[in-house]
């Protein structure tokens, strides 16, 4: 089974759009969104809109949340204060939309006669805004999966694919799970300013007990920065906010 896992699209049409048109190529089975359609830049309704008709399942981000505490109408503050700006800008009917989201998506494979558990969270599964970095203690990101019971824990947020492997089995017996960081379609974060996705391949003969047994490839694509970024000087978002497109910073 091919799934294809992607977040924090951030209204950036353009660079989902490109996206779209990939997985198209790719064909996956399952196609997976774990958060974030809105802020950052100004098609925030028109990404909502081409989620709901390819019928990505999606769940809620850090920034999808906001809009609960803004109202959709456009204030009249400068560009440097105007910092809800991209959350006005998404609809009433969007807004019902981002509001009913799930937190959480559990899929559960059974393979060679044992079950193999798939989480898929925004930030992680214990708050929606933390920060689960590469770099963090193998410690910490066992007790993690341990105990929310993920063989593969997906998420996103901070914008850096990543692929890590950690071992919790214990007296010879190897129990390996996955954690799997999907990078960002719409503000890449890690230099590489192309959007990103990822496909994560399981097979009938995967277990837990091999550390080869999922397969992921992080997708990168080509698409109009300079649309993106134009689009964000011209409006009441801070100019800031185009230059992190532009440097994928």
């Amino acid at each position: 089974m091919k799934i294809a896992l992607l977040s924090d699209i951030h209204a950036n049409l353009p660079a989902f759009e490109a996206v779209l048109e990939d997985l198209e190529k790719q064909q996956p089975d399952a196609v997976y969104c774990l958060g974030d359609l809105v802020g950052y830049n100004v098609w925030p309704n028109q990404v909502i809109s081409l989620v709901r008709k390819h019928g990505i399942a999606t769940i809620a981000g850090n920034h999808d949340l906001k809009v609960s505490k803004i109202l959709p109408s456009v204030g009249e503050c400068s560009k440097e204060e105007n910092s809800d700006y991209a959350y006005k800008l998404v609809g009433n009917k969007e807004r019902d939309f981002l509001l009913t989201l799930p937190r959480h998506l559990r899929l559960e494979f059974q393979l060679n006669d044992q079950p193999l558990h798939m989480l898929l969270v925004h930030g992680s599964p214990r708050r929606i805004n933390e920060y689960l970095l590469q770099e963090l203690p193998e410690q910490y990101m066992l007790e993690l999966v341990k105990e929310f019971k993920a063989d593969i824990l997906c998420f996103g947020h901070s914008h850096r694919p990543y692929h890590r492997v950690i071992n919790s089995g214990e007296n010879g017996i190897d129990h390996f799970h996955h954690l799997v960081n999907t990078g960002s379609v719409g503000k890449p974060k890690d230099g590489d300013v192309r959007a990103c996705y990822v496909l994560i391949m399981i097979d009938q003969m995967a277990s837990i007990k091999s550390k080869d047994a999922v397969r992921v490839e992080f997708i990168r694509v080509k698409y109009d920065v300079e649309k993106a970024a134009q689009a964000v000087e011209l409006s009441l978002l801070p100019d800031a906010l185009a230059d992190n497109l532009r440097k994928a910073y």
